[in-house]
C-alpha cells in the first residue's frame, strides 16, 4: 500500500513530538521554541487538525475492550471522520507541512516512528478512495488490535541493578531517543497538548506518573546490593519529592523521561 506519511496527520504529531525529544536533550532551545511554536498554531483546539488528530488516537490507543464495542468505536470514528471537510484538512496539512519545512530540519520527516504502519491501517479506513476489499481487511485487523488482551507488564518486577546498567542507561537513551516508551510517549503528548489548557492535564498526569516512579525507584533501592546506585536511586527520590514543590520545566521533563527509561531499565534487568 502506498502511503503518504506527510499527508498523515497523525505521523506529522508523532514525528514532531519526537525531534521536540531530541531538542530538549541536545538543549536546543531554539528548535524547541520552533516546535511547540508549530504543535500550537496547527494542533490548537478545535482545530481541524487536531479533531482528525483525536480520531485517529481513538483506534490507535484504544485497547482490550470487547470486540463489539471496538466495532461500534470504528464505526462511529468513520462516522465522524466523514463530517470533517477534506480541502480543510487538506489546506491545514499543507501549512502544517509549509510550516516544518521552513522552520525546521528536514530531518522530522526521517523521524522513526514505531507504529507506523498502524498510522498507515487506519488512514486506510478513513479513504474512502481505498478499495472495499482492503478496507474491510484494515478494519478487521484494527478490530482485532482494539480487542486484544494488554500485555503484561514488567514494571513492578522490580530487581537488583549493577552499577554498569545504571550507569549505561543514559547512553542507551541518547542513542535510541527515536524509540519511546509508551510512557514517555504520553509525558511528551501530555506536554505538547499543556500549551492549550495551561498546563492542567500535565500537572494531573504527573501527580500519578511521579508517584508511580517514585515507588518504583524506592523499591529498587532498597533491593541493589551496590551502594553507589542505591546513592543515585536515592538522589532520584529526593528530586522527585522536591519537584512537586515548584513550576515544570524542560530540564524537568528532560529528567522524568530519563527515569521513566531507567525504571523500564531496572524492571527488566536480572
Amino acid at each position: 500500500m502506498k502511503h503518504n506519511k506527510k499527508r498523515n496527520t497523525v505521523f506529522i504529531y508523532e514525528a514532531l513530538s519526537r525531534q521536540l525529544t531530541k531538542a530538549i536533550l541536545e538543549n536546543d532551545t531554539q528548535q524547541k521554541s520552533k516546535i511547540v511554536s508549530i504543535v500550537k498554531d496547527h494542533f490548537s483546539a478545535k482545530s481541524v487538525l487536531s479533531e482528525e488528530l483525536e480520531l485517529y488516537q481513538v483506534l490507535l490507543e484504544t485497547a482490550n475492550i470487547q470486540e463489539n464495542i471496538a466495532e461500534r468505536m470504528l464505526k462511529e470514528a468513520k462516522i465522524a471522520y466523514s463530517k470533517l471537510d477534506g480541502k480543510s484538512v487538506f489546506d491545514a496539512q499543507s501549512k502544517l507541512i509549509a510550516a516544518i519545512n521552513k522552520g525546521l530540519t528536514q530531518n522530522v520527516w526521517a523521524n522513526f516512528v514505531p507504529n507506523f504502519k498502524s498510522l498507515a491501517s487506519v488512514n486506510a479506513i478513513f479513504n474512502d478512495k481505498m478499495p472495499v476489499k482492503n478496507r474491510v481487511l484494515f478494519e478487521q485487523a484494527i478490530i482485532d488490535r482494539m480487542s486484544a488482551p494488554k500485555k503484561s507488564s514488567t514494571r513492578n518486577s522490580m530487581q537488583p541493578v549493577d552499577n554498569l546498567a545504571y550507569h549505561s542507561f543514559i547512553k542507551k537513551f541518547n542513542d535510541k531517543y527515536g524509540i519511546l516508551l509508551q510512557e514517555q510517549k504520553d509525558l511528551l503528548n501530555q506536554f505538547i497538548t499543556s500549551f492549550a489548557d495551561d498546563g492542567f492535564e500535565l500537572r494531573l498526569y504527573l501527580n500519578e506518573e511521579l508517584s508511580r516512579l517514585k515507588n518504583l525507584v524506592r523499591a529498587a533501592a532498597a533491593i541493589t546490593q551496590e551502594a553507589l546506585v542505591s546513592q543515585k536511586l536515592e538522589g532520584v527520590t529526593e528530586y522527585l519529592e522536591e519537584f512537586r514543590k515548584r513550576e515544570f520545566t524542560d530540564t524537568d521533563l528532560n529528567k522524568i523521561l530519563k527515569t521513566q527509561q531507567l525504571v523500564r531499565e531496572l524492571a527488566a534487568n536480572d
